[in-house]
């Protein structure tokens, strides 16, 4: 995040970061196939041998060929006490806490699909391994697709806070869908409803976790890595305790799992509205028109 706000500015950087959601995306399409793969010549413990092997290439590719994009008038020495003093200015912005947080809340209804589907769409609904998988695959590609629609048709036209109100409401509402279906106001519902409601949810995370991002960023250019750093850890950090609470009922039931995404994101939104108060906010990624520096 931090490379893409010294690159980008604008329009470019939030198109950007769809781009890297496209990457969000297939990478959970992509891995269990590839671990499939490797667990049919090794054990489990030549998953975490590969995964070091990927963690080794990687650093050396960074290190080799990734150079400092941060320009050089900006840069500064650091150091822990700079980076706490620069992170408390960047969290008494309250528009930016305001992101963090709607991205954070965010996250942690992402966090508990991916805790509670496994047992949701198995234990609960029936499916079969095969079927999880397959609708699991199918709810990346929903996030992948309206993603790059939020980068290439939607940035430059539309305001950013409005496609991410849109999204976080589109969340509520199919988090509200399931947890009507989960406690039985709609009477017995079958594995089609409540798979359709995850992938409309999942598929609004493409308009809100990278819209939150970008609006966050661009109001950080000073001190993008901290800021960066914010976002990450608080995300992570909200995920992890949304995390568990979607089991507090036992394997047998959805309702945690809905409970949970419900209160994440109005929770967003409550933030989202509260603090960065986008009916007052200066509309597209550069201004009224949306522009490019």
């Amino acid at each position: 995040r931090a490379v893409v706000r010294d690159l980008y500015d604008g329009v470019a950087m939030a198109r950007f970061f769809s781009t890297l959601m496209l990457i969000s995306g297939v990478a959970p399409i992509v891995a269990p196939l590839i671990g499939g793969q490797i667990l049919r010549v090794t054990d489990w413990r030549g998953v975490f041998v590969v995964l070091t092997g990927i963690g080794a290439v990687l650093t050396a590719l960074v290190w080799l060929r990734l150079p400092e994009t941060l320009p050089p008038a900006e840069r500064h020495r650091g150091g822990v006490k700079e980076s706490l003093r620069t992170m408390r200015g960047l969290l008494a912005d309250l528009p930016f806490t305001g992101y963090l947080l709607a991205g954070g809340f965010a996250f942690a209804a992402l966090f508990a699909y991916v805790s509670a589907s496994p047992f949701v769409v198995q234990e609960v609904y029936g499916a079969s391994p095969q079927t999880f998988s397959l609708l699991f695959g199918l709810n990346s590609v929903g996030l992948v697709i309206a993603g790059q629609i939020n980068g290439k048709l939607l940035v430059g036209r539309v305001r950013l806070d409005r496609v991410l109100a849109c999204g976080l409401a589109v969340i509520v509402l199919a988090a509200t869908a399931l947890l009507l279906m989960a406690t039985g106001v709609f009477g017995e519902v079958g594995l089609a409803p409540v798979a359709a409601a995850l992938f409309v949810l999942m598929s609004a995370m493409g308009f809100t976790m990278p819209n939150t991002q970008a609006l966050a960023l661009l109001r950080t250019r000073h001190a993008a890595g901290s800021a960066s750093a914010l976002l990450g850890t608080t995300s992570f950090l909200i995920g992890a305790v949304a995390s568990p609470l979607v089991g507090i009922a036992g394997e047998r039931t959805a309702v945690p799992m809905a409970v949970v995404q419900l209160a994440a994101a109005l929770v967003a939104g409550v933030c989202f509205m509260g603090l960065c108060r986008p009916w007052k906010a200066g509309a597209g990624p550069e201004g009224p028109e949306g522009g490019d520096h």
